[in-house]
């Protein structure tokens, strides 16, 4: 799972081919620990389709407030460059396998 540093990458990732999913976390957050391992495994079984990262809120904060994260850990699914659908706080597995899976089938080659 990649981790975004700066805008930069920010950019390179979401003008890539696949979907996105963001994962503003910070290292002091025990929801957003718990949550790591999830989309850690999640980002190795959709490689192909997605592209998952995540973004330290404390070093990031110019990120988290162009996504208006108020609560972590946030995540946000985007597809074409545009923010479709947020989620805040633990997600199962299941619930974002299910996410996942709706924003593959609707990527446009």
């Amino acid at each position: 799972m990649k981790e975004i540093k700066n805008a930069k990458e920010y950019q390179e990732i979401i003008s890539g081919n696949k979907p996105v999913l963001l994962d503003f976390y910070a290292d002091w957050c025990g929801p957003c620990q718990s949550q790591l391992p999830v989309l850690e495994k999640l980002a190795l079984e959709y490689d192909s389709d997605f592209e998952i990262a995540k973004i330290n809120v404390d070093t990031n904060p110019e990120l988290a407030k162009k996504f208006g994260v108020r609560s972590i850990p946030a995540l946000f699914f985007i597809q074409d460059g545009e923010i479709k659908e947020s989620l805040n706080g633990f997600q199962s597995e299941s619930v974002l396998e299910n996410k996942l899976n709706q924003y593959s089938e609707n990527v446009t080659l």
